[in-house]
Order: structure tokens, then sequence, then C-alpha cells
């Protein structure tokens, strides 16, 4: 059984990217004297740092010498793994002060742990709800209204409160640019309570991020090819359908700069081209099976895929169901600027800037209010109601409803 091991994402970027080596690194390398300028010495917190992309970061980071990097993750096995791959490189953990806590972001013991300790210089949160499946029912789609608005909304708040607040960075997507989904419309939310819309929260520099899907991340569709293939189960993809993919490597560059170097209400974007670096996601599992040296048999029945795996595997095939894009909050194409904004030259060879734009005023408050409300017991959640609320916070929210999700297929 083909299989690919050790598990390096690394090696099959190119599969999804096309490109060999990272589009940033040449914006990375000028900066180099900045961004170490910026964390050598420096105290550091990274929120949801155990991650796909805030692994990355963290390991970005550790190679600058902070004098403290702490790292926030709900997970604890990953960030046990973080702990034994920065511990296990070449040159150690050259970080006197480093620190992984398993807590939620969001709740009690984080505000105690941010009371005790003294000023971070710089915060980045990657902490989030990230699926536009998680819309699918009342309960997820509260929890993740909760973990990317209410949670970051409080967040905030504690870090102005112990002097935490002197430079922020959260990482929103490319699905906030005229959303089409409740996740976007979430994110383009959270972007508004990180630029200071609440003016209680508002930190002294923030900035945000929007990108393209990372390659062979945690939870990733790429990512499912691997777990599909060690478990003998066919691969799947939509068809007619092109998106923008990221190295794990260039998200962690895209990050740094944003976070370290961009100005502040800045939104970083990359500087991605549709006829150059959009990729067909069937292209895309192809060439993943041909780097296992399987050829794609294509069906488009789950049950025939399923019952195939052993004969096409004999055959040196392997099935390939192609489904239709046809579930909730999916967006045929990819977009980085949403029709109210406008990008701004921040001097990088293949970053740009979103300017900011506020929401309407109130807007956000009410939208918090309401949430807060319905975490408390004090009212019941009612979907088309937040959705209005959404929409007055998000003018240009077109919510794409199919009464399908992503949980009814393969």
């Amino acid at each position: 059984m083909p299989e690919f091991r050790p598990y390096d994402p690394s090696t099959l970027a190119e599969v999804a990217t096309g490109r060999s080596g990272s589009l940033f690194a040449e914006d990375i390398a000028r900066h180099r004297p900045e961004i170490e300028d910026a964390v050598a010495g420096r105290r550091i917190l990274v929120v949801g740092g155990a991650g796909s992309i805030g692994s990355q970061l963290v390991a970005e980071l550790a190679a600058c010498a902070p004098a403290a990097l702490h790292v926030i993750d709900q997970s604890e096995n990953n960030l046990v793994e973080l702990v034994r791959t920065l511990r296990g490189r070449p040159d150690g953990l050259p970080v006197a002060d480093f620190r992984t806590l398993p807590i939620d972001y969001g709740a009690a013991p984080t505000r105690l742990f941010l009371s005790e300790q003294p000023p971070y210089d710089a915060v980045l949160n990657f902490a989030a709800l990230k699926h536009v499946r998680s819309e699918k029912d009342p309960w997820s789609l509260l929890q993740m209204l909760d973990t990317n608005l209410v949670k970051q909304s409080r967040f905030l708040r504690w870090l102005r409160r112990y002097g935490h607040d002197r430079r922020y960075f959260s990482v929103s997507t490319d699905k906030a640019a005229n959303p089409v989904n409740l996740m976007g419309a979430s994110k383009r939310v959270a972007e508004h309570i990180v630029f200071g819309d609440l003016s209680s929260t508002s930190p002294r520099l923030a900035t945000s991020a929007r990108f393209a899907n990372v390659a062979f991340s945690d939870g990733s569709l790429l990512h499912g090819f691997f777990q599909r293939l060690q478990k003998r189960q066919p691969l799947a993809v939509p068809q007619d359908t092109r998106r923008y993919f990221v190295s794990q490597e260039e998200a962690g560059h895209i990050c740094l700069l944003a976070a370290l170097r961009a100005p502040g209400r800045t939104i970083v974007v990359p500087a991605l081209e549709p006829q150059i670096h959009l990729r067909d996601l069937v292209t895309v599992a192809t060439g993943f099976l041909e780097r296992a040296g399987l050829q794609a048999q294509f069906y488009e029945d789950e049950r025939a895929a399923c019952r195939a795996v052993e004969r096409d595997l004999a055959a040196g095939r392997y099935p390939l169901l192609l489904t239709p894009r046809d579930t909730s909050g999916e967006k045929p194409y990819e977009e980085f600027v949403g029709s109210d904004e406008t990008l701004v030259d921040l001097g990088f060879d293949a970053l740009r800037g979103v300017g900011y734009v506020p929401a309407p005023p109130e807007s956000v408050e009410r939208l918090l209010t309401m949430l807060d409300d319905v975490l408390q017991g004090e009212a019941p959640f009612d979907r088309t109601s937040v959705l209005v609320q959404i929409a007055a916070s998000v003018p240009h929210f077109r919510h794409i409803e199919t009464g399908r999700n992503l949980d009814q297929r393969l």
C-alpha cells in the first residue's frame, strides 16, 4: 500500500501550489533584520499556536531568540508535538522562557494567566473555527460565533486591562471578502472587533491577514488525502473548482510579515493572480496520487468508489470521487478584496494591503450583545435573527444556502 511517511507537507506543497519555494522568501529576506529586532529579547504570546499555521509561526519566532515565547492552544496533543518538534531541531529551542498552556483563550484561566504576566510586546492570535461546515446546525454555529467573535472581544478586553495591547495580530480568511457563508462573515466581523470598532478593546497597533488554503494543513481537504490513502478509502474533490493554495511555510511568512512589518489597521493579502495561481482541485488530487505511484480512477457515485478501492489498487489505480459543488456557503471562486475595499501598496514584492473599512455604527455591539444573551441563557438562539444582525455588520454578506453540507458526503 503506498504511503507518505514520514508525513511532511513541505515535500508535497508543490503539488498544490505549483511552486517549489516560498513566494514570499524575498520579502522575508529583505525584512529579516527588522523582524529579528522586533522579536529578539521581546515577550511574545501566540494563541492557537499549535495548529498548522500557528506552529509554523512559532518556529519562525523561536529562531529569533525572544526573551519569552508563550503558546496557548486547547489541543494538548498538538502542544506536545510542538514542543517535541522545536526541541528536536539541530539548534534546539533557544528560548529561555518557553511555555505551552492547554487553555481556552476566552475562558477564565486565560484571564488569570494574563493578569499575572509582565506585558507582552506582541500577541498573535490564530484561534478560530475555520470550516464552512460549522454552520450546519445551531449548536455548531453558536460555537463558531462564540470562538470567533465573543471570545475575541473578551480576550482583547483582557489584553488592554492587563497591559498586553501594544501589538496585536489576528488571522482572518479570504472568505471574509464578500462572504457567502457564516464562517467568512464571522471572520469579517472579527476584523471589525480587532480594528477597534469597539473602542474599549482596541489594541494600539493591530493587523490581520487573509490568505488562501494552506496546503495539507490539519483538517483541510488535502490533509484528508493522506488519511484516505492510509485507510484505503477514496479521495474526493468537488468538480469545476479552482482554489488558491499556499504552503505552510508561506503561511508562516505571510503572518510574520503581517504581524511585525505591516502598518496598523491593515489586512495583508498575498499578491496572487487568478490566471497564474488558481489551481484546479481535480488536478491537485491526481498529482497527489501520482506522487504515490497511482493513477486516478474517476467516480461520481460514492458507494461505487468505496467498493472499488482494492480492485483499483491491484491495477495501480485509486478511486477519486468527483462531487458537485452544491453545499451551502461555497463560492465558485476565491477573492481577497471585498467590493467596498481598496488594495494598497505596502512595499512588499508579493504582498499587498487592504485598507480597513469600518462596520456600520453600533452593528457589531448589537451582534455581540445578542450572542452574549444567547450564551448566557437569557435569550433563545434564532438563526434568522443572527443572520440579519451579521448582515447589518457585514453589508456585503450574501449567504448561499443550498440545504446541503459537507457532512453529507465523503
